[in-house]
Parts: C-alpha cells; sequence; structure tokens
C-alpha cells in the first residue's frame, strides 16, 4: 500500500479511522493518475468529508456529518477554490467555538464565526510546525 508509506505526519498522529480514509483515498488515486501531489489532494479531498483538522491532528466530524468541509473539498475534479485547511467551515459557530476552546485560542468568546475560523487554521498550522519540531 503505497498511502501507509506517504502517510502525513498529522495523520500518524491522527485516529486509525482517518488514516484508513486517507490510505484508501491515495491508493485508489495512485492507480487512477498515478503518484505524485494529485493523489495526495484526492486523499486529503476524502479525508475533509468525514473528518477535521484539530491542532496537530485530524478528529471524525461531531456526530457523523459526512459532507465536505470547504469549497475546494466539495469540488474535488475542478481546479480552484479555497482550501479551509481541515477545518470544517459548515460547522456550526457553537461547534468552532468548542474547538477553540479545546486549542486554547485566547478572545475566542467575543470572535464571530469567521474569525473563530481563521484562529482554528491558525493554531492549527501552529500546533502542526510544533509537533514537526520547526518551531517556527
Amino acid at each position: 500500500m503505497p498511502g501507509r508509506k506517504e502517510l502525513p505526519s498529522t495523520l500518524e498522529r491522527s485516529p486509525s479511522s482517518a488514516q484508513r480514509t486517507w490510505i484508501k483515498a491515495h491508493d485508489s488515486a495512485v492507480a487512477e493518475y498515478g503518484e505524485g501531489q494529485r493523489a495526495h489532494r484526492v486523499a486529503y479531498g476524502a479525508l475533509k468529508h468525514t473528518h477535521e483538522k484539530v491542532g496537530d491532528h485530524w478528529e471524525r466530524k461531531e456526530s457523523g456529518r459526512k459532507q465536505p468541509s470547504d469549497p475546494r473539498s466539495a469540488r474535488p475534479r475542478r481546479r480552484g477554490g479555497r482550501s479551509g485547511e481541515g477545518v470544517d467551515e459548515r460547522a456550526s459557530k457553537e461547534h468552532l467555538y468548542r474547538v477553540a476552546k479545546k486549542l486554547g485560542i485566547q478572545g475566542r468568546s467575543g470572535m464571530n464565526k469567521s474569525d473563530l475560523l481563521s484562529a482554528i487554521r491558525k493554531e492549527n498550522r501552529s500546533e502542526t510546525r510544533s509537533a514537526r519540531g520547526s518551531g517556527r
């Protein structure tokens, strides 16, 4: 299985359900398109339907919602669109607040949904960098 060898570090720290989803989609994409960035994009697109990024790892979406988390994931065969970086943009403000609380984001109580999304993306990037050891 090529996907197991290429598992991104954020998925190595994630539950087996996230790993299985990514590996299955990646391996299928490799068979269809060949190895490379496209296979990775397809795998992340599939992952974003069932999981969301929380800090330096992926977690199953609450209440098992299976839908794309951002515009790019909603249209996997088309180019363009903005990536939500694994944050579920379709989640409720209350859910985003709980994620922000879990991540220890300061000032979250005064944030609107857009601010929460931005703050979570920023914290996710920061925690991923720290977990990878770069610290930048």
